[in-house]
């Protein structure tokens, strides 16, 4: 986000510097709408992905698998959207993305609860530790670096947060399966 600027931004949109600041009085103000726009495409992707899942577990399981796999395939935009220190002027729109995403999670828990597949928890807490799991794992700075292995990350990362979530034997259920990394 730091290397944002604007000159570079407008050559490559193929206007003048000008006309970007016309709509965007700042750098902070541009970069506050692609965070927001980001924001948008990863909530419907997350949206899909579980939509498309014959039941409420198997909807967590794979708005979990869709997420982590995103993260990893753009692990610098992800790095830059949800992680890198920034303006304090965008932490809010980062704040909100971060909700935003809880937010899905907690209500695909707390649908897999009341399904009876998960044990009665606090769904927003759990989608906390979810959250932080799944972004720690991926593109934290302990997360394993690009090794061909990405599908075997998604896999491991979604089994370890459901088992968190209190199912003893996900792979057994058949809950987690093979998926690709490039899917939406």
């Amino acid at each position: 986000m730091a290397a944002v600027q604007i000159a570079p931004v407008a050559q490559r949109a193929g206007i003048a510097a000008g006309t970007v600041y016309r709509y965007f009085p700042g750098k902070t103000d541009l970069v506050a709408a692609v965070l927001a726009e980001i924001s948008e495409q990863e909530i419907t992707a997350l949206r899909r992905a579980a939509a498309n899942a014959p039941g409420p577990l198997s909807a967590l399981a794979c708005a979990m698998m869709s997420f982590a796999a995103r993260l990893l395939r753009e692990r610098r935009l992800a790095f830059a959207t949800i992680a890198e220190p920034v303006d304090p002027a965008l932490e809010p729109i980062r704040l909100k993305f971060r909700k935003l995403l809880a937010e899905e999670l907690a209500s695909r828990i707390a649908a897999a609860a009341a399904s009876g597949h998960l044990p009665e928890q606090d769904a927003s807490l759990a989608a906390v530790g979810v959250l932080g799991l799944l972004v720690e794992g991926t593109i934290g700075p302990l997360a394993p670096q690009s090794s061909g292995r990405e599908r075997e990350l998604v896999q491991t990362l979604t089994l370890t947060a459901l088992r968190a979530l209190g199912l003893p034997d996900p792979r057994a259920r058949g809950v987690v399966v093979q998926t690709k990394v490039s899917e939406n």
